[in-house]
């Protein structure tokens, strides 16, 4: 994929069971490739965000003009309090983000670079990429094409206990985060996501 975007839907209280098939349908009406709809559990609850490939920036570009003019985009009207979209760009060398039964736990993690923090931060991961992804997969990793400087990574994890292992043997030793990483970094999140039925990515 040439483009990603992750649309962040804060939704009224229970509306993530009405809200899968009607993000699914919005997605089948327009252009690209839904690739996942997963629901916040831990971190800003009453989230969801999808995640869509496209294979240029103007067929992105025609998606956001379509949710932007729509009354009721993502099919949402009734249970969307807050809509945001951000567009990315793949990390180069790393594979397009596959769909299935990979999850079911999803940590999505965001950060805000400081100036300059791309390409060292670009550079660390395809030093260190190989051997951390020798450990457990990665779904993605993709930079910010607009607002604020920045980067996501999405990680699948069986569960929240083999999440917590992992990343406690990988720090420990020393495989991951790329060396010099966290000093290019302003401002970090996490969120640990569930797939809605409706999602690819499960």
């Amino acid at each position: 994929m040439q483009r990603y975007e992750i649309a962040t839907l804060s939704t009224t209280i229970g509306a993530a069971a009405q809200a899968g098939p009607a993000i699914e349908a919005w997605a089948k009406a327009g252009k690209g490739k839904l690739l996942g709809v997963l629901a916040s559990d831990i971190g800003l609850l009453n989230q969801i965000l999808v995640l869509r490939g496209f294979e240029s920036e103007a067929e992105l570009a025609a998606e956001r003009a379509r949710a932007v003019a729509s009354a009721s985009p993502f099919n949402a009207q009734g249970w969307l309090t807050a809509l945001s979209m951000d567009s990315y760009i793949p990390f180069p060398n790393i594979p397009p983000i596959a769909t299935g039964k990979r999850g079911p736990v999803y940590e999505v993690r965001s950060y805000i670079f400081k100036t300059g923090g791309l390409q060292p931060t670009l550079d660390g991961w395809a030093t260190q990429l190989p051997g951390r992804v020798a450990v457990s997969p990665l779904v993605g990793a993709m930079y910010k094409a607009d607002g604020a400087p920045g980067f996501t990574h999405i990680w699948p994890y069986p569960s929240l206990n083999d999440r917590a292992a992992i990343r406690a043997d990988v720090v420990a030793r020393g495989i991951w985060p790329p060396k010099g990483g966290p000093d290019c970094l302003h401002e970090m999140r996490s969120t640990i996501c569930l797939p809605l039925p409706v999602s690819p990515l499960q």
